[in-house]
């Protein structure tokens, strides 16, 4: 009796032992796209998440050093706004001409784009990239709840809530898809990719400064917008690497190449390759 209840015991170790390896092999095996997908994107997304998550609880519990260093920025800031019109009216016409709808509209120009040329699953990464993000900043903004500067003398106004940033947030999206959708055509041409590059880092940081130095956000909240579009294009870009590799295509650089670098050159071929 005893021997065989010690067999059956060790006959259910082995197979939970299994499983377990099963599940933990699916996780990282290239055959198991979803999984591995998943896996990647989680992790991409975690360590991104994590500076982000550790402001969000600052800003929740009102810390106070948190809440000094804002409010001296924001008075810094409004003092030069009040001396200086000029810089309120570019302040002004850029936060306007790059607001979150400017924004989608363009990507959405450019989705257009690649649908044009059968990057069907290219344009779906840039939809996804910009709706999951849209959706999170707008549920968060609920979450925290978090008040706008309250200014005596307002130079500019807002309404809803505050963190995070939604301008800082969207402009992060929209630069981070369209560097990487058109890092490609930048190949061998290095002063090209710098240019590129230092686009769509200008048009995340001014945006984002642009709402400080007209008082509708706290510093915190833009650094809140940049983290959380950071995290979200570097999920999204983890998950469409995985199914990159799962078709059997060479490893992008994603830095040098973007997401896709076969969009450069894409002909009958890739486009047959993008359907399948």
């Amino acid at each position: 009796m005893n021997g065989s209840g010690d067999m059956n015991g060790s006959g259910e170790h082995s197979r939970m032992s299994t499983v377990e390896r099963s599940w933990r092999t699916r996780r990282l095996d290239p055959d198991h796209s979803l999984g591995l997908r998943l896996t990647v994107a989680a992790t991409a997304a975690f360590l991104v998440l994590v500076p982000f998550a550790l402001l969000a609880l600052l800003v929740l519990g009102a810390w106070p050093p948190l809440f000094r260093l804002d409010a001296s920025v924001t008075d810094a800031l409004h003092g030069y706004a009040l001396a200086d019109p000029a810089w309120v009216r570019v302040m002004s016409v850029w936060t306007d001409v790059f607001a979150p709808g400017p924004l989608r509209v363009a990507t959405a120009v450019v989705v257009a784009w690649l649908l044009v040329r059968r990057a069907r699953r290219l344009a779906l990464w840039a939809v996804t990239t910009m709706v999951v993000g849209g959706l999170l900043g707008a549920l968060l903004k609920l979450l925290v709840g978090r008040h706008r500067p309250d200014l005596l003398d307002p130079v500019a106004r807002a309404a809803g809530f505050s963190f995070p940033s939604g301008h800082a947030l969207n402009a992060t999206l929209t630069a981070g898809v369209l560097l990487l959708v058109f890092l490609p055509f930048t190949h061998d041409r290095r002063p090209l990719r710098w240019a590129l590059w230092a686009a769509a880092i200008l048009l995340a940081v001014v945006t984002g400064v642009s709402r400080i130095a007209l008082g509708v956000h706290w510093t915190s909240d833009v650094l809140g917008g940049w983290l959380l579009g950071l995290a979200v294009v570097a999920a999204t870009s983890a998950a469409f690497r995985t199914w990159r590799a799962r078709t059997g295509r060479r490893p992008a650089r994603t830095a040098r190449e973007g997401v896709e670098p076969e969009l450069a050159g894409s002909g009958p071929a890739e486009a047959r390759r993008e359907r399948a």
